[in-house]
């Protein structure tokens, strides 16, 4: 027995996959958006398990508080403020030296993600919010490629796969962005949720890298680990012909720039500015209870909410705009506006 068929020997043994599956999962590359608790467990199965390649994305740097959830990390990691993507990249070349992996440090928009989709077989949902979600959900659609949406935060968690042409896209599961102001730094997050989440997600990848079509789950899956509930929802009703995603006349709006968030620093202010792609407003009084929750120091009036965060200021309008006092790093203010608002 070779090395490689030792390595991989208890996974073809499963007759699912077999040597042949094995040698297709061998021959595919796998986009995970996203190094975060989600991305570091599914990156760090899909390397174990012989994808030919990995490219990772990220725009954060290790800090304490990941290690708690997030695998592949390591206290060095944090102690040096390390690039997500490149000390998850290093860790998976000493678990599999065999396999490539691309480290990307930077914002995950429109431009950056086409052009590395040309050889892309699988995209991986590993962010911590819908804005990505829903470009990476066009990118699927537009490109063909298969997409495995997951989600966590508190005890609760959610997974869908997509399959392009075959199953609803998640603008047709999801009309509007969903748990508005629920994120890990405001209500929190334990380890056990996220692995449940992943274990979908893993599943699903080998399936759909093994060339296991017929086996991937047609449902939407939701749980609360803590509340003890799971729900399986059956998703194929859900389709619409009309959705401008994935709908006979698709439009892909996310890849659109007139649809991206708005991030700019206010001239001569310390100050970034956001303006988020959705302009449906924000639910102010729920955010203020749930950051009052979270122990953050909150203020405001009928028309705004301030919040301080990170030695930064935070204000938000009803309309969804926010202003970011006490920097002018656009990817440090888009990290601030997503802890707080998802």
């Amino acid at each position: 027995m070779d090395f490689q068929t030792e390595r991989y020997s208890r996974q073809m043994l499963f007759k699912a996959i077999g040597p042949e599956g094995q040698k297709e999962i061998g021959k595919k590359h796998a986009l995970v958006v996203g190094v975060g608790a989600l991305g570091t467990h599914t990156s760090e199965l899909l390397a174990r398990a012989g994808v030919k390649k990995l490219t990772l994305i990220d725009r954060d740097y290790v800090d304490m508080s990941n290690l708690q959830r997030q695998h592949l990390f390591t206290e060095r990691d944090a102690e040096k403020a390390w690039p997500k993507a490149e000390a998850a990249k290093a860790r998976l070349k000493e678990i599999n030296s065999q396999v490539e992996v691309a480290a990307v440090v930077a914002q995950a928009d429109a431009v950056l993600l086409e052009a590395l989709m040309e050889d892309v077989d699988l995209l991986i949902d590993g962010t911590d919010n819908f804005e990505t979600r829903f470009l990476m959900n066009d990118l699927a659609q537009k490109y063909k490629v298969p997409y495995i949406f997951g989600a966590c935060v508190g005890s609760f968690g959610m997974a869908f796969t997509i399959i392009p042409g075959v199953t609803p896209c998640l603008q047709c599961l999801i009309k509007k962005l969903p748990m508005q102001g629920q994120t890990c730094d405001t209500v929190g997050i334990i380890a056990p949720a996220v692995q449940m989440v992943t274990a979908h997600q893993g599943a699903e990848a080998l399936k759909i890298l093994s060339g296991n079509l017929e086996a991937i789950r047609k449902t939407y899956v939701s749980f609360d680990l803590w509340e003890n509930e799971y729900l399986s929802l059956k998703a194929g009703a859900l389709k619409d012909s009309g959705c401008l995603s994935c709908g006979e006349n698709p439009e892909y709006p996310f890849l659109q720039t007139d649809r991206e968030m708005k991030v700019a620093v206010l001239c001569g202010r310390n100050t970034v500015q956001i303006r988020p792609a959705e302009s449906g407003g924000l639910p102010l009084e729920q955010l203020l209870h749930q950051w009052r929750s979270a122990g953050l120091e909150v203020g405001g009036n009928p028309f705004l909410i301030s919040v301080a965060k990170a030695g930064t200021k935070a204000v938000f309008f009803k309309d969804g705009r926010a202003l970011i006092h006490g920097t002018k790093d656009l990817n440090e203010a888009r990290k601030i506006y997503h802890s707080l608002v998802g």
